[in-house]
């Protein structure tokens, strides 16, 4: 219980020191005009308030991500607890922050954009295949896991196939119109669910007195899976998610001062690592390694909520808590769609003021997403899981570029990027769906991948701030107007 109390308390304090240091390495603007005035569009550029854009920020970067996530990494034991609170202070909620000012400054651009920007033009195009596979992937894998909690939670009454055309029928809606008529309304409501569902079940356990573990670096996994680098993909959102790089530009586009932005990025995500504490820290504490695999193995992660909830809440309460699951994952696919509408209209330099664009680019997206829901969750969740972090790694490239590029202090960015690579490419080796090779060549191959690239970005920084190439200028969202 000490380990899981102290972990939140870290991530609060991280919020109020660690953040306002990233803050002031980037340097807000408070008179600069943002693109939600600039380039109001009355679609997916217009101001809303901070309160909504922060619950929106947080239901679009949350998912399944903080729950399932978890809960499957709950396997490998208490360091989960570790990742958790190191990774989203020093390089998720970094991560969310830069992503989401740099777009401010660069006209509510996306990733892609960003990354031809920042890390050279083909970039564009690797980013561009890599953030629209993440949130494809996402935007299925977000509707197979709410319509499977509430085909369970109504007793199989309404059918599977109904339920995710319903769900479809909501994202597609979601999706095409403007962000202020679904989404802007209804979050408020929703996020309220999932903060009164989240506290339910960690109150609990703190009440009960939940023989929560405390940290060791025991492998819990029955299986003996390798804690690295099989955790840090695992544990994706809560700690470290590149599918909050395609989310933080939609906020961009309706943010009403820089200023907000500490709060906005930064603070929701310290906000999804709390949940993601309660989440991995409920699962250790009611089932031990062998029963928690053989439920997930059974149920998915699913089971392990429900059977979770109702322990700890009862009946009712446990419902409530289900429905504030379930509404997770239907808060982050509708926006998963809307952002790669939104990825795909910059690519290919198409308005969407007029609804037949946003159906022409949207309605093909539902059809493959439809398709996919047919494979196996568990696979989903792989190619998911790799995806995500490597877009996360490429993102926080960007942002040391950027910071490097303003001859600011590119460190926060570029230390956790770097340890992302050695993350992403030692799986990859090692893993079935990826080349499958032995763990030790997969480590060398990490090492070596990490140190050319480190090298790489270390001689890029090298010559722009030795040269006589000028200091870099962010882009005039008015001019841009």
């Amino acid at each position: 219980m000490a380990t899981f109390l102290v972990s939140i308390a870290l991530l609060i304090v991280g919020y109020f020191t660690y953040s306002k240091f990233v803050e002031k390495v980037f340097g807000v603007k408070e008179e600069r005009q943002t693109p939600a005035y600039a380039l109001n569009d009355g679609v997916d550029y217009l101001p809303m308030g901070s309160k909504r854009n922060s619950l929106i920020q947080l239901l679009n970067i949350a998912g399944v991500g903080p729950i399932f996530g978890p809960i499957m990494g709950a396997l490998y034991g208490p360091v989960a607890f570790l990742w958790i609170v190191l990774g989203a202070i020093f390089a998720g909620a970094v991560h969310d922050y830069l992503t989401g000012m740099i777009s401010i400054r660069n006209r509510g651009a996306h990733l892609p954009e960003l990354a031809g920007k920042f890390l050279g033009r083909a970039f564009k195009h690797v980013v561009n295949a890599f953030a629209l596979l993440l949130l494809v992937l996402v935007g299925t894998v977000f509707v197979s896991s709410p319509a499977a909690l509430l085909h369970k939670l109504m007793n199989g009454w309404m059918g599977l196939g109904l339920i995710i055309g319903f769900i479809f029928v909501y994202y597609i809606l979601a999706t095409l119109l403007p962000v202020d008529k679904i989404i802007g309304r209804l979050y408020p409501y929703f996020g309220a669910l999932l903060l009164v569902s989240a506290l339910g079940v960690g109150g609990m356990m703190v009440v009960t007195g939940a023989p929560i573990p405390e940290l060791t670096l025991a492998n819990m996994h029955p299986e003996g899976a390798a804690v690295f680098p099989l955790l840090f993909l695992t544990i994706s959102c809560g700690a470290l998610s590149g599918f909050h790089a395609t989310q933080s530009p939609i906020i961009s586009r309706t943010l009403q001062n820089e200023k907000n932005g500490r709060s906005v990025f930064y603070g929701m995500m310290i906000v999804e690592a709390v949940i993601a504490m309660i989440w991995a820290a409920a699962a250790m504490s009611l089932f031990n390694g062998t029963s928690l695999n053989e439920l997930i193995n059974a149920g998915g992660p699913a089971a392990v909520v429900s059977e979770v909830s109702v322990t700890l809440l009862g009946a009712i309460g446990g419902t409530l808590a289900i429905l504030g699951v379930i509404v997770l994952p239907i808060t982050s696919g509708d926006t998963a769609f809307r952002s790669a509408r939104m990825i795909l209209a910059d690519y290919f330099r198409i308005g969407q003021k007029k609804l037949a664009n946003r159906l022409w680019i949207a309605l093909p997206m539902f059809a493959v997403s439809f398709v996919l829901t047919k494979i196996d969750f568990t696979l989903l969740w792989r190619y998911f899981s790799w995806a995500n972090q490597c877009t996360a790694m490429l993102a926080l490239w960007v942002g040391a570029m950027y910071l490097a590029m303003h001859r600011k202090t590119h460190w926060i960015a570029s230390i956790p990027a770097a340890f992302m690579t050695m993350v992403t490419v030692t799986y990859i080796a090692n893993a079935k769906i990826g080349f499958g090779l032995p763990m030790a060549i997969s480590y060398l191959a990490g090492a070596v991948a990490t140190t050319v690239i480190c090298a790489a970005f270390g001689r890029a920084v090298y010559k722009y701030t030795h040269s006589k190439i000028p200091y870099y200028d962010d882009e005039s969202a008015s001019n841009a107007a």
